[in-house]
């Protein structure tokens, strides 16, 4: 069975989790117009997490996407960290502020919150998806047990075969151009960087996997183009950003529409993993760093937030978490179900 008809889907698209920006009323809108919409629960808990899935149900009898983190605990290292908020004081002076005294690892990664997956198998939504990395196959197989779909992310070939191997039943193939975090497993190795094109026709050719396609695509072109290089969808994240169902704020908004879509950039300073952002004055520290390296993720993101907190006080918004991917100056302010009716007008167009 197909992808699209394993999912029940009238398109081939797939709104991108985007944790923060998603929210079960847009994952809806995009689940009742023929997508597969998405939530990312990977900065609340359970019980959170379930109060999404929950609204997400009462809003649409169609699957949908629940997505995980799973990245490798963060270690702790007070000394880095005190560096870090050193290095970052002067900014938080330029708002009247401080820093914090201290940092925390503010997001549980999956492969170590029992009562999320305790939760997961109590509901079992349609589909749950992994990034950062892969929970244990004996994970795995509970939630095929309980007839949940799932799909992992994979930025290399060498992920993807780890995925293949786990027993995930499909691979979503990030390419560099995609908006938010880098799903990489292992930010500490070298990132190979590979394109959306390159990386989708790759994992096509060399796994036998069904591959969704995501970075940088914004269109039903977008769409096309991907199906003709061999996966059963694209995935879509930065598109959906604008339309009013998403939470992103109004200063995200402008930002979205701005001079900074057209040069977004990958940053590791604001959550201490590499994440592609819109260009701002956060993003530009980077110019400026001097061999200080941030923290762990997700300690370093503390800091971030505190950061963002304190100069929106001020009315000051270059510092917020901004994600966006190359794609940006493409985005298309309309309501979720209208902008996938066009997705699919503009697919049906490129096939005629």
């Amino acid at each position: 069975m197909s992808f699209v008809d394993r999912l029940k889907l009238d398109l081939p698209v797939v709104q991108a989790p985007m944790a923060g920006v998603s929210t079960p009323l847009l994952a809806a809108c995009v689940s009742e117009a023929g997508g597969l919409g998405s939530i990312g629960v990977g900065a609340v808990d359970a019980g959170a997490a379930q109060a999404m899935i929950a609204e997400l149900r009462e809003r649409t009898r169609r699957p949908f996407n629940v997505n995980l983190f799973v990245h490798q605990p963060a270690t702790p290292d007070p000394a880095r960290e005190a560096a870090w908020l050193a290095w970052l004081a002067p900014l938080f002076a330029e708002f009247g502020a401080s820093p914090p005294t201290a940092l925390r690892e503010i997001y549980k990664s999956f492969a170590d919150d029992p009562h999320m997956l305790a939760m997961l198998l109590e509901v079992a939504p349609p589909v749950v998806s992994f990034h950062f990395g892969l929970p244990g196959r004996d994970v795995i197989e509970a939630l095929r047990a309980r007839g949940v779909y799932t799909m992992a992310t994979a930025t290399s070939l060498d992920e993807a075969q780890r995925i293949a191997a786990a027993g995930i039943d499909a691979v979503v193939a990030q390419g560099i151009e995609a908006g938010g975090h880098r799903g990489v497993f292992d930010p500490e190795v070298p990132d190979n960087a590979l394109g959306t094109v390159a990386l989708t026709r790759l994992l096509v050719r060399a796994t036998s996997l069904p591959v969704v396609a995501a970075g940088g695509i914004m269109d039903g072109a977008g769409i096309a183009a991907a199906l003709d290089l061999g996966a059963v969808a694209a995935q879509l994240g930065t598109a959906f950003i604008a339309c009013p169902e998403s939470a992103a704020s109004d200063a995200y908004r402008a930002a979205l529409a701005g001079e900074g879509g057209y040069h977004t950039v990958l940053t590791s300073l604001i959550s201490g993993r590499p994440a592609r952002a819109l260009a701002n004055r956060f993003t530009a520290l980077g110019e400026q760093r001097s061999g200080c390296r941030p923290p762990d993720y997700p300690i370093a993101y503390d800091a971030g937030k505190a950061l963002h907190a304190a100069a929106v006080a001020k009315g000051e918004h270059g510092f917020g978490a901004y994600w966006a991917g190359q794609g940006a100056p493409l985005a298309r302010a309309m309501p979720a179900a209208a902008l996938v009716r066009t997705l699919g007008e503009e697919l049906a167009a490129c096939r005629r």
